[in-house]
């Protein structure tokens, strides 16, 4: 980590030149000496008095490191006084970097220098006495200044240091975050020895786990080019499942937010399996609002079905729209389904006949491919067929036949409707049918 330089620390120099021209710098380092063990154990019981983190804490190196860092500061003063350089304050910086790396608050310990400011001043006005100061007024002036420039020059230093460690802390867990979620989407069995050990650590390899992929994207996909929408998105679906009992990580993959969902299926073997992780989660989704689409996937007992899930989720956020914002992949309609995988295939390669149903039926204004539905409708009952259409029966015959002629297939049959249907859908005759059928 690169540390702050701050090779002037021109105010608190100005502060010590001024303390020299006084007379108090290097005259009261002698009477320093005599009371600085003294001081010690005052500085450490007024910032414990104070301070209440410090005591709160049940980390066991907090007062040790406490202690010896009140020692550290009373010695660099007495060194200054007695006439010494500025230095780096490397022993500040150590000191910071270790809280920041425990995850101690960073407002106790800048709240601990400024108890100890009191103490200081009263330690040094003692010393500048004892010393004999000639110009008490004046070096009274002097030391308030002095320790105000001495507290703000190592708050400073520790408040830039614990924010650099912090980010360093944060980049090295967004990596192995991001690590971890790839590998989970890549589908690695959970006995592969070459990525246990990082598995292990995040509790990927307990026992009787399901999993679940949740694929979440702004209405206007565009938006996910935008890292701040993004991130709202991906901090809007941890809250939304936060009240459920289960394992969240969450990325971006194929320009939407990815979350891999996980939970226990069952406490052992002897016990029932509690209800589907993703009928569970469902209802907590239509929280995040009408502004975003999710598709979610099936469950699966296994981390190597996660890109399964994966695609799963990608299909069933396909479905989403306006009108069904949340979409469970398990509830999707065979015939969507079968229409949506067949969409590819038949839109860059359409049979002759699909080609000339869908050119007459735009001369028709619609009305060759409205009859096939009514009559699916209609259970292929020409006469409710006819009514559903607001057409004379020999209407639908008529147009019943200009089909038969142009494909080859009888709209009165079932198999040859099925067909019909499917083809006109594949072909893209009336694409909002795919979000009408679920």
């Amino acid at each position: 980590m690169a540390a702050h330089q701050h090779p002037e620390h021109g105010a608190l120099r100005r502060a010590l030149a001024l303390l020299a021209e006084i007379g108090i710098v290097p005259h009261a380092a002698a009477a320093l000496d005599y009371t600085i063990e003294n001081m010690h154990s005052m500085l450490r019981d007024a910032v414990l008095a104070d301070v209440p983190a410090f005591n709160h804490s049940g980390n066991p190196d907090v007062l040790p490191e406490l202690d010896r860092h009140g020692g550290e500061n009373l010695h660099e003063i007495r060194r200054l006084l007695g006439g010494g350089e500025v230095g780096g304050f490397e022993f500040v910086r150590i000191h910071a970097q270790r809280r920041a790396a425990q995850r101690f608050p960073l407002e106790a310990i800048l709240d601990a220098y400024r108890c100890g400011h009191r103490i200081l001043s009263r330690w040094l006005r003692d010393a500048a006495i004892a010393a004999g100061s000639t110009d008490l007024e004046n070096g009274i002036a002097a030391i308030t200044d002095f320790v105000i420039e001495y507290t703000n020059t190592v708050s400073s230093i520790t408040t830039a240091e614990y924010v650099d460690c912090i980010r360093a802390l944060a980049e090295a867990e967004g990596d192995r975050r991001s690590e971890l979620f790839n590998i989970l989407l890549n589908g690695y069995d959970e006995s592969d020895g070459r990525v246990a050990r990082l598995l292990k650590r995040a509790g990927y390899l307990e026992q009787r786990q399901a999993y679940c992929i949740c694929a979440v994207q702004p209405i206007n996909a565009s938006e996910m080019e935008n890292p701040a929408r993004a991130q709202r998105i991906a901090t809007a679906l941890s809250e939304s499942l936060a009240a459920a009992s289960i394992r969240l990580l969450i990325g971006i993959r194929n320009n939407a937010v990815v979350a891999v969902i996980s939970a226990r299926r069952r406490q052992s073997g002897w016990t029932a399996p509690q209800t589907n992780l993703s009928e569970r989660i469902h209802p907590m989704l239509f929280v995040l609002g009408p502004a975003v689409l999710v598709g979610l996937s099936a469950d699966h007992p296994s981390m190597s079905f996660l890109p399964t899930a994966l695609h799963e989720a990608t299909i069933a956020l396909d479905f989403a729209s306006v009108e069904n914002r949340v979409v469970q992949f398990s509830r999707l309609p065979i015939r969507g389904l079968l229409v949506h995988r067949g969409i590819e295939y038949i839109q860059s390669a359409p049979p002759n006949w699909v080609v000339a149903l869908i050119a007459s039926d735009a001369k028709a204004g619609g009305a060759l491919v409205q009859t096939l539905r009514a009559i699916a409708d209609a259970d292929m009952n020409m006469q409710r067929a006819a009514r559903i259409l607001g057409k004379h029966p020999n209407t639908v015959y008529t147009r019943i036949e200009r089909i038969r002629d142009l494909t080859g297939l009888d709209g009165q049959r079932y198999h040859d409707l099925t067909e019909l249907l499917l083809g006109t859908d594949c072909a893209g005759a009336d694409p909002l049918r795919l979000k009408s059928t679920q």
